[in-house]
């Protein structure tokens, strides 16, 4: 049988009070802590898968509007390969048309030689230097100019065409980097949580060597782009000079008598213009100055019509001083009189001033008619002196004659084998 020992300590009714009201209390509040913690944990769970979801979907956002970003520049690029391509083919092809004129220009040339050598067959008196030698002279000199002007755009056009195949290169280059990048970001794009292929990675907030920001990255292919927009417009201006030179080719000799002509009557169309621009501006200072000394005359009107007015006020308030006694109130008459007396002071002030400007102004628009009418009268006269010399270079001015054929071209070179043979008999 056990045997029971009876405690050798005593508590008092109020220490165990204290005891079960401590452990009661403990309880409850680690009870509390747990639920504090717990309820903690839920918001934090719920808030950071909140959090993932957005981040996800937040990021699959930026990846779709990269792709259409460098879907856009893929665009362009692909346009302005394009346009290079062309530009070289029509470029190459003027090259061509060059090489041909400059080839085509040996038969002009044979033919002014020959001239030259059948005439050496004069006899006696005839052998002078004549004004036909002159300008046989002339004509080859001019044809060899031609050729080196010539062979000067046939050496430009294959240092642009250099260029050209440069620039294709940069932008084929860009172009075959943006479709790669492309596809990475649109397999990015694709992935999900489920797909089979994503891992954990070592270090992949890493920033990779040689990266870029995005204005680097698009200023890299808008240089590019400009610089080939720019060579393309660089070709086109050497394609338009090649082919004014090769139109003004066979008019060479009458080039700068026409060139005369054409800027004598630019000018003279200027000069029409200039004076129909300073009889305009005449009519309408002079309308702007009628307009200002009535403007003037109005303000006159207007700071005398203000003298009155002043005079009335300024003269009530001195009247109303002579008020006896407690009748000297500042009541609101005498705030109002006031009032109107600054005012009329600051109303006489400001028509002054404008006053004053308007005369400025009056004076600068006089200044500026004087000059006009002097501008006027030089302009009247240079205008008759051109159109005097455009009735003087009537008379310098050949007949129209129909363009040389190449059938012409042959009779005229049978027509020197003739002479020639005639001489050698």
């Amino acid at each position: 049988m056990a045997t029971f020992v009876k405690p050798a300590t005593r508590h008092a009714t109020s220490d165990w009070f204290t005891s079960n009201y401590t452990i009661s209390t403990n309880a409850e509040r680690q009870r509390s802590a747990s639920h504090d913690v717990r309820q903690e944990a839920r918001f934090l769970r719920n808030e950071t898968d909140n959090k993932t979801k957005w981040d996800q979907l937040d990021n699959n956002t930026r990846l779709s509007d990269r792709v259409d970003h460098i879907r856009q520049w893929k665009d362009i690029l692909e346009k302005t390969l394009a346009d290079l391509d062309k530009e070289i083919s029509n470029l190459s092809t003027s090259k061509d048309e060059l090489e041909q004129a400059l080839e085509a220009k040996n038969l002009p040339l044979d033919v002014t030689n020959e001239n030259l050598v059948t005439r050496e067959g004069r006899r006696d008196i005839d052998v002078v230097e004549d004004e036909v030698e002159d300008e046989l002279h002339k004509e080859r000199e001019v044809i060899q100019a031609i050729q080196r002007q010539l062979q000067q755009k046939i050496d430009e056009s294959f240092e642009q065409l250099c260029v050209l195949q440069e620039a294709r290169q940069q932008i084929l280059a860009d172009l075959q980097d943006k479709n790669i990048a492309h596809d990475i970001d649109v397999e990015q794009y694709n992935l999900t949580e489920n797909s089979p292929n994503i891992s954990y990675k070592p270090n992949p907030c890493r920033v990779p060597k040689g990266s870029t920001t995005p204005q680097q990255w698009e200023d890299f292919s808008r240089y590019n782009k400009e610089r080939a927009e720019a060579e393309m417009d660089n070709s086109r201006r050497l394609r338009e000079a090649t082919h004014h030179t090769l139109q003004q080719t066979d008019n060479d000799l009458r080039s700068q008598n026409t060139a005369t002509d054409y800027a004598l009557r630019k000018r003279t169309h200027e000069f029409e213009r200039a004076i129909d621009e300073l009889g305009w501006q005449k009519k309408q200072t002079e309308e702007e100055i009628a307009e200002c000394e009535e403007d003037i005359r109005r303000l006159a009107e207007a700071i005398r019509a203000k003298i009155n007015p002043s005079k009335l006020a300024q003269t009530r308030l001195e009247n109303r001083t002579y008020r006896p006694n407690v009748e000297l109130c500042r009541d609101n008459v005498q705030y109002g009189l006031t009032d109107e007396v600054k005012q009329l002071d600051a109303t006489k002030m400001s028509l002054e001033e404008k006053l004053k400007q308007a005369q400025h102004a009056l004076d600068g628009l006089e200044q500026n008619l004087h000059r006009i009418n002097q501008d006027l009268a030089c302009k009247t006269n240079s205008l008759k002196l051109d159109q005097e010399c455009m009735r003087s270079r009537e008379k310098m001015n050949d007949p129209c004659k129909r363009p040389v054929t190449s059938q012409d071209r042959n009779m005229f070179l049978t027509g020197i084998h003739r002479e020639k043979s005639a001489l050698l008999a």
